[in-house]
């Protein structure tokens, strides 16, 4: 008998949730990324992007960080329905910590926004921006060494390897930008870029594990 196509929903639905991990960081970078190059007084050595909230269009950043952590959030999703449960609930975190730390601006930094020398005392909404994003990193780092782990069970040692660097790197660029300072800007510049490369990849290789959703059917 002729074979028939048979559509699987639940594989194209997981498909659709991965790809929202390849988007959320190039559209999380490049609307930073325009918005500091266009704001006046933003210094990439010594602000983060997160400080783009503050002022007069901060709504522009602080909509882009909920939009992205929602992409994340959705990513992770995927993750876990396509097998990786440990590292899709890390990125899960990840994204939620994103969300939470829109909702709450930071303190104002030396420079930022314009004629500002900074807080001189952390504010409530600071700490929680600081809290939310020190959960989102810390799971976005511990996602990314347990999917080593299941790469690594999978035969896939290079790219295992490879994830557990990008864990370390995450882990430390955020510990030491937040411990640093405005000193470490560059560091939290790294965990960023760190972690969205990472999510970009990995929600690659788990999109090429999931069946595709045209399958055959007698």
């Amino acid at each position: 008998m002729a074979q028939q196509a048979e559509f699987d929903t639940a594989a194209a639905v997981t498909r659709s949730m991965l790809g929202w991990g390849v988007v959320a960081g190039p559209f999380y970078l490049v609307v930073g990324l325009v918005l500091a190059l266009t704001r006046e007084g933003f210094d990439f050595s010594r602000h983060p992007l997160s400080v783009l909230m503050l002022g007069d269009g901060g709504w522009i950043q602080v909509t882009n960080l909920a939009l992205s952590g929602l992409m994340v959030l959705v990513a992770g999703v995927g993750m876990a329905r396509a097998g990786a449960r440990g590292p899709g609930i890390g990125v899960g975190i990840y994204g939620v910590g994103m969300m939470a730390g829109a909702v709450f601006p930071p303190d104002p930094m030396p420079g930022f926004p314009p004629g500002q020398d900074g807080a001189t005392t952390p504010g409530i909404s600071g700490i929680l921006h600081l809290a939310f994003g020190g959960i989102g990193f810390i799971a976005c780092a511990v996602a990314a060494l347990l999917l080593g782990g299941w790469l690594s069970r999978h035969g896939e040692r290079r790219r295992a390897r490879w994830s557990r660097i990008a864990g370390v790197v995450i882990l430390v660029g955020f510990l030491g930008g937040a411990a640093l300072g405005p000193a470490g800007t560059s560091g939290l510049w790294l965990a960023v870029v760190v972690g969205f490369v990472w999510l970009l990849l990995a929600s690659l290789w788990l999109y090429r594990e999931v069946p595709h959703p045209d399958v055959a059917r007698r």
